[in-house]
């Protein structure tokens, strides 16, 4: 079993929720949607179409052969909008619920200065722990996104071998596929920081060399221009 040829994973373009918790940074905000109903702006769907554009540029040889996609509306909306433009012809799609986004279980309606406000002790032990190391009341760490990423890696190999994939979903899954690929301990999570934030519509490529994915581009944007 080996790596395939390429994988291209991108984040949805801007949602509905990204652009609510941006403008309410310092305002305690309640957002009752759920994680999977969230829809993308018109900036998103401008982006999306801008990934297509993107999508449609590749040479033949590095355009995706297949997509996975998170089962989140607003990635699901940004591979359709990105392959009405792209113009390519019927892929293979599949909704994988391990690409869905880190979950905040209990906390997943309030914004961080609603939780300082609601939640002190949360506050307190996510300060302590780290954003990296805190798992949320009912939610998960960034390593519990690692084990997940973890299997469906490699269900990827064994299914996609040797074949060129488009990944749509989310930041965490962006920032921790590159942790997962690179093959790093988890007790070096803290150190993702580094590469974040993952940018709406961003493109992040692997291509298979010598046995591994080597990293050819990361959280790149150039094609929203």
């Amino acid at each position: 079993m080996s790596d395939p040829q390429r994988i291209i994973a991108v984040r949805h373009g801007q949602s509905e929720a990204n652009l609510a918790y941006r403008e309410s940074v310092g305002i305690p905000l309640v957002y009752e949607r759920e994680d999977h109903e969230i829809t993308l702006t018109e900036l998103g769907r401008l982006q999306a179409a801008a990934l297509g554009g993107f999508l449609k540029s590749l040479p033949e040889q590095e355009a995706p052969e297949v997509v996975w996609c998170s089962p989140y509306l607003r990635a699901l909306d940004t591979w359709s909008l990105a392959h009405q433009v792209w113009g390519a012809g019927p892929l293979p799609v599949r909704v994988d619920a391990r690409l869905r986004d880190r979950e905040w279980g209990e906390l997943r309606h309030y914004n961080l200065t609603a939780i300082e406000q609601r939640f002190p002790e949360e506050a307190a032990r996510l300060l302590a722990e780290g954003e990296y190391g805190y798992r949320p009341p009912g939610g998960e760490s960034f390593g519990d996104v690692a084990v997940r990423l973890r299997h469906f890696l490699g269900d990827l190999r064994a299914s996609a071998e040797g074949r060129r994939v488009l990944i749509v979903a989310h930041d965490s899954v962006v920032l921790i596929l590159r942790h997962v690929i690179e093959e790093s301990p988890d007790t070096a999570l803290a150190g993702v920081h580094v590469h974040a934030p993952i940018m709406n519509a961003s493109v992040s490529t692997w291509a298979a060399r010598d046995g591994r994915l080597e990293l050819l581009a990361f959280n790149e944007v150039g094609h929203l221009d």
